[in-house]
């Protein structure tokens, strides 16, 4: 029997996505690796080699010449994109997922002689006054991969460049002879740094708040109060779980750290623990003005409720004459006493002005 010609292959499910129009589109095109680097240079002796490398090219001449280090950053690169530099550096597949998605805790972690550091950023949001502001702390995230011969750098949030840090260092040749752990040490010096000014920031927030929550003129509801908390509780997540990677850097424990880089993490140590000490009491102070606003509620409604029960026993006496009077009996005294209606407005008014007086003085209107 004759056999058949082949069938003619048909595009799959996946590479045929209807477009907003209606209309197919083909498969994605991937990006290529270079759209998602920001800068990739090699640096031999502290001092950057003149020309531009690919960062496959750079690695090649760092390991030809068999000293110096490649510093390469990216900027929230997809998976095909990071896949790229993996295979060119030996990342371990789960660091490039970690490096792709985000969205993690500061952590430290080792994979075979490659460290892997998260560091969360934050930057502060400028607003007219912390009662109307909607956000106050805008988060992002830095990963820092750092081997014998190279640093890699992948930061995701526009507010996380890294330029101004890799300026410092090129005008500093003795740090960057330390090697690739000099670069991880300014990465983390310059994200406590930001930390320490964005504390400052809130800091002046959280005052302004507990000037308006404890000024008599001003009613400061409990909601503005939450949307600060908020935000200092997001502070808090990027800032306290830094503590025991830095601690590890510091200590050496299993980190390609040199003894003489970690004299300076030691200082970047010590700005983070007074910045997440500072965060820690602004919790317990936003948390004391929750209850002090909530305090200041309940004593506006019992104010309130004094008020309307003074007025309620002032309206009872005329209501409680009125009722006595307008029973249908012939024998009420005085009844056919023709000064008796002016007698007992009169008397009706006393009361009431009375009562009036008695609540007045004790504070009840």
């Amino acid at each position: 029997m004759p056999s058949l010609p082949p069938r003619p292959s048909l595009p799959s499910l996946h590479s045929l996505r209807p477009s907003s129009r209606g209309q197919t589109t083909g498969p994605k095109v991937p990006v290529p690796t270079a759209r998602a680097i920001v800068d990739c240079a090699v640096y031999v002796d502290g001092h950057r080699l003149p020309g531009k490398f690919t960062h496959s090219a750079a690695i090649e001449e760092v390991r030809r010449r068999g000293e110096g280090f490649v510093w390469v950053g990216l900027h929230a690169p997809d998976e095909g994109q990071m896949n790229g530099v993996a295979e060119h550096y030996g990342l371990h597949e789960l660091m490039v997922e970690d490096a792709v998605h985000a969205h993690q805790r500061p952590k430290l972690e080792r994979y075979d002689d490659v460290a892997f550091l998260v560091l969360r950023t934050v930057s502060y949001v400028e607003h007219e006054s912390v009662t109307t502001a909607n956000e106050i702390v805008e988060s992002g995230e830095i990963m820092v991969f750092l081997g014998r011969d190279f640093v890699v750098t992948v930061r995701h949030g526009e507010h996380s460049g890294l330029s101004g840090v890799r300026q410092a260092l090129e005008q500093n040749p003795e740090r960057l002879a330390l090697g690739p752990s000099s670069v991880l040490h300014a990465v983390a010096d310059h994200v406590v740094d930001e930390y320490l000014a964005v504390t400052s920031s809130i800091e002046r927030d959280v005052d302004a708040m507990e000037e308006e929550v404890f000024s008599p003129d001003h009613h400061v509801p409990i909601e503005n109060i939450y949307m600060l908390k908020r935000e200092v509780v997001e502070l808090r997540r990027s800032v306290t779980p830094l503590s025991a990677p830095l601690g590890r850097l510091v200590q050496g424990v299993d980190t390609p750290v040199p003894k003489a880089v970690r004299r300076y993490l030691r200082d970047v140590q010590d700005h983070h623990t007074t910045v997440a000490d500072r965060v820690a009491e602004f919790d317990e102070v936003l948390s004391s003005l929750v209850d002090a606003a909530l305090a200041r509620v309940t004593m506006q409604q019992n104010m309130d409720m004094r008020k309307i029960s003074a007025w309620v026993a002032i309206a009872a006496v005329p209501t409680m004459v009125a009722g006595i009077y307008g029973m249908n009996f012939d024998n009420i005294p005085e009844l056919h006493w023709s000064y008796g209606y002016y007698v007992v407005l009169g008397l009706v008014a006393t009361v009431c002005v009375g009562l009036f007086a008695t609540f007045r003085r004790n504070n009840w209107l």
